[in-house]
Protein backbone atom coordinates (compact mmCIF):
# COMPACT_ATOMS: atom_id res chain seq x y z
CA UNK A 1 0.00 0.00 0.00
CA UNK A 2 1.51 3.35 -0.86
CA UNK A 3 0.91 5.80 1.87
CA UNK A 4 1.13 9.71 1.42
CA UNK A 5 1.43 11.80 4.08
CA UNK A 6 1.56 16.14 3.21
CA UNK A 7 1.72 18.86 5.86
CA UNK A 8 -0.29 21.95 5.68
CA UNK A 9 1.02 25.14 7.44
CA UNK A 10 3.29 22.54 9.88
CA UNK A 11 6.07 20.35 9.10
CA UNK A 12 5.53 16.58 9.64
CA UNK A 13 8.74 15.25 11.10
CA UNK A 14 10.42 11.55 10.75
CA UNK A 15 8.71 10.42 13.89
CA UNK A 16 5.60 11.17 12.98
CA UNK A 17 5.67 10.10 9.79
CA UNK A 18 7.21 6.37 11.10
CA UNK A 19 3.91 6.51 13.58
CA UNK A 20 1.56 7.27 10.92
CA UNK A 21 2.87 4.61 8.66
CA UNK A 22 3.00 1.79 10.86
CA UNK A 23 -0.52 2.53 12.68
CA UNK A 24 -1.81 2.69 8.66
CA UNK A 25 -0.11 -0.62 7.67
CA UNK A 26 -1.12 -2.51 10.48
CA UNK A 27 -5.15 -1.39 10.27
CA UNK A 28 -6.00 -1.42 6.85
CA UNK A 29 -4.18 -4.34 5.90
CA UNK A 30 -5.81 -6.00 8.79
CA UNK A 31 -9.21 -5.66 6.86
CA UNK A 32 -8.03 -5.39 3.69
CA UNK A 33 -4.85 -6.71 2.30
CA UNK A 34 -5.57 -5.54 -1.19
CA UNK A 35 -5.53 -1.43 0.03
CA UNK A 36 -4.20 0.58 -2.87
CA UNK A 37 -3.05 3.79 -1.51
CA UNK A 38 -4.06 6.05 1.91
CA UNK A 39 -3.11 9.89 2.19
CA UNK A 40 -2.93 11.56 5.14
CA UNK A 41 -2.95 15.32 5.54
CA UNK A 42 -1.88 17.48 9.00
CA UNK A 43 -3.32 20.92 8.66
CA UNK A 44 -2.57 23.62 11.13
CA UNK A 45 -5.92 25.29 11.43
CA UNK A 46 -6.03 29.48 12.67
CA UNK A 47 -7.15 28.13 16.49
CA UNK A 48 -4.26 25.73 16.34
CA UNK A 49 -6.14 22.78 16.25
CA UNK A 50 -4.41 20.23 13.92
CA UNK A 51 -6.89 18.55 11.44
CA UNK A 52 -5.75 15.35 10.44
CA UNK A 53 -7.69 13.73 7.21
CA UNK A 54 -7.46 9.99 6.12
CA UNK A 55 -8.11 8.57 2.83
CA UNK A 56 -8.00 5.15 1.84
CA UNK A 57 -8.55 3.72 -1.31
CA UNK A 58 -9.06 0.11 -0.14
CA UNK A 59 -8.86 -1.80 -3.20
CA UNK A 60 -12.23 -3.88 -4.17
CA UNK A 61 -13.71 -3.46 -7.12
CA UNK A 62 -16.27 -1.19 -6.06
CA UNK A 63 -13.32 1.25 -5.57
CA UNK A 64 -14.59 2.44 -1.87
CA UNK A 65 -12.68 5.35 -0.43
CA UNK A 66 -12.73 5.27 3.25
CA UNK A 67 -12.98 8.93 4.71
CA UNK A 68 -12.17 10.22 8.30
CA UNK A 69 -10.77 12.92 10.15
CA UNK A 70 -10.39 14.46 13.61
CA UNK A 71 -8.99 17.65 15.31
CA UNK A 72 -7.18 18.13 18.61
CA UNK A 73 -4.08 20.14 19.68
CA UNK A 74 -1.64 17.32 19.88
CA UNK A 75 -1.00 16.07 16.17
CA UNK A 76 -0.66 12.59 17.30
CA UNK A 77 -3.87 12.22 19.16
CA UNK A 78 -5.48 13.73 16.01
CA UNK A 79 -3.80 11.57 13.80
CA UNK A 80 -5.08 8.20 16.56
CA UNK A 81 -8.46 9.77 16.38
CA UNK A 82 -8.61 9.86 12.68
CA UNK A 83 -7.55 6.58 12.54
CA UNK A 84 -9.27 4.90 15.09
CA UNK A 85 -12.45 6.44 12.98
CA UNK A 86 -10.81 4.98 9.70
CA UNK A 87 -10.19 1.42 11.34
CA UNK A 88 -14.31 1.74 12.62
CA UNK A 89 -15.55 2.15 9.26
CA UNK A 90 -13.03 -0.81 7.57
CA UNK A 91 -14.54 -3.20 9.96
CA UNK A 92 -18.09 -2.16 9.44
CA UNK A 93 -17.46 -2.18 5.77
CA UNK A 94 -15.73 -5.57 6.18
CA UNK A 95 -18.79 -7.04 8.25
CA UNK A 96 -21.33 -5.73 5.34
CA UNK A 97 -19.24 -7.23 2.82
CA UNK A 98 -19.67 -11.16 4.33
CA UNK A 99 -22.88 -10.64 4.90
CA UNK A 100 -24.13 -9.46 1.28
CA UNK A 101 -21.91 -12.08 0.05
CA UNK A 102 -24.53 -14.22 -1.03
CA UNK A 103 -25.69 -11.23 -3.60
CA UNK A 104 -21.42 -10.83 -4.67
CA UNK A 105 -22.59 -11.96 -8.31
CA UNK A 106 -25.83 -8.73 -8.74
CA UNK A 107 -24.81 -6.17 -11.08
CA UNK A 108 -24.55 -2.49 -9.35
CA UNK A 109 -26.09 -0.25 -12.02
CA UNK A 110 -26.14 3.33 -12.01
CA UNK A 111 -27.40 6.25 -14.51
CA UNK A 112 -25.71 9.72 -15.13
CA UNK A 113 -26.58 12.73 -13.22
CA UNK A 114 -25.74 16.11 -12.50
CA UNK A 115 -23.84 17.35 -8.97
CA UNK A 116 -23.80 20.94 -8.11
CA UNK A 117 -22.33 23.44 -5.99
CA UNK A 118 -24.27 26.61 -5.17
CA UNK A 119 -23.81 29.32 -2.78
CA UNK A 120 -24.69 29.85 0.58
CA UNK A 121 -28.10 31.42 1.59
CA UNK A 122 -28.43 35.19 0.90
CA UNK A 123 -25.99 35.42 -2.13
CA UNK A 124 -28.51 34.34 -4.51
CA UNK A 125 -28.84 36.15 -7.53
CA UNK A 126 -31.27 38.63 -9.32
CA UNK A 127 -33.40 35.21 -9.86
CA UNK A 128 -35.16 32.76 -7.46
CA UNK A 129 -32.25 30.64 -8.53
CA UNK A 130 -29.75 30.07 -6.43
CA UNK A 131 -25.60 31.53 -7.93
CA UNK A 132 -23.82 27.59 -8.98
CA UNK A 133 -20.39 27.86 -8.34
CA UNK A 134 -19.96 24.37 -9.46
CA UNK A 135 -21.29 21.39 -11.65
CA UNK A 136 -19.90 17.63 -12.48
CA UNK A 137 -21.26 14.86 -13.84
CA UNK A 138 -21.87 11.89 -11.29
CA UNK A 139 -23.39 8.45 -11.07
CA UNK A 140 -26.30 7.60 -9.19
CA UNK A 141 -25.94 3.58 -8.11
CA UNK A 142 -28.28 0.93 -7.94
CA UNK A 143 -28.04 -0.34 -4.05
CA UNK A 144 -29.58 -1.72 -1.61
CA UNK A 145 -30.23 0.45 1.06
CA UNK A 146 -27.95 -0.99 3.63
CA UNK A 147 -25.29 -0.95 0.73
CA UNK A 148 -26.13 2.85 0.38
CA UNK A 149 -25.76 3.38 4.20
CA UNK A 150 -22.06 1.78 4.15
CA UNK A 151 -20.82 3.87 0.97
CA UNK A 152 -22.51 7.04 3.29
CA UNK A 153 -20.16 5.84 6.22
CA UNK A 154 -17.27 5.05 4.09
CA UNK A 155 -17.42 8.48 2.64
CA UNK A 156 -18.18 10.09 5.79
CA UNK A 157 -21.08 11.79 3.91
CA UNK A 158 -24.23 13.48 5.44
CA UNK A 159 -26.27 12.42 2.78
CA UNK A 160 -26.59 9.64 -0.11
CA UNK A 161 -29.15 8.84 -3.07
CA UNK A 162 -29.34 5.97 -4.95
CA UNK A 163 -31.90 4.02 -6.90
CA UNK A 164 -33.09 1.24 -4.15
CA UNK A 165 -32.58 -1.97 -6.12
CA UNK A 166 -35.84 -3.80 -4.22
CA UNK A 167 -38.23 -1.39 -6.03
CA UNK A 168 -36.19 0.94 -8.88
CA UNK A 169 -37.01 3.97 -7.11
CA UNK A 170 -34.93 6.81 -6.33
CA UNK A 171 -33.92 6.96 -2.43
CA UNK A 172 -31.70 8.78 0.36
CA UNK A 173 -30.65 8.13 3.62
CA UNK A 174 -29.26 10.57 5.52
CA UNK A 175 -28.24 11.43 9.60
CA UNK A 176 -30.77 13.48 11.92
CA UNK A 177 -29.07 15.22 14.08
CA UNK A 178 -30.31 13.10 16.85
CA UNK A 179 -27.53 10.42 15.50
CA UNK A 180 -30.41 8.30 13.80
CA UNK A 181 -30.50 7.25 9.84
CA UNK A 182 -33.41 8.41 8.16
CA UNK A 183 -34.10 6.72 4.91
CA UNK A 184 -36.44 8.52 2.35
CA UNK A 185 -38.51 6.45 -0.55
CA UNK A 186 -39.48 8.47 -3.69
CA UNK A 187 -42.57 6.60 -5.23
CA UNK A 188 -43.09 7.52 -8.89
CA UNK A 189 -43.85 11.10 -9.41
CA UNK A 190 -46.89 12.07 -11.13
CA UNK A 191 -47.15 15.11 -12.16
CA UNK A 192 -51.03 16.81 -11.95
Amino acid sequence: MKITISGQHLSVGDSLKAHIEAALEKIVTKYFDRAIAAHVTLTKERNHLIRTDILVNEGTSTGIAIKSGSEDYDAYRSFDAAVSKAEHQLRRHKDRIKAHQKNKDAIIASFEATKYTISPFGEESKEASPVIIAEKATAVDTLSVGEAVMKMDLQDLNAYIFVNSANNRINMVYYKKDGNIAWLDVPEYKKS
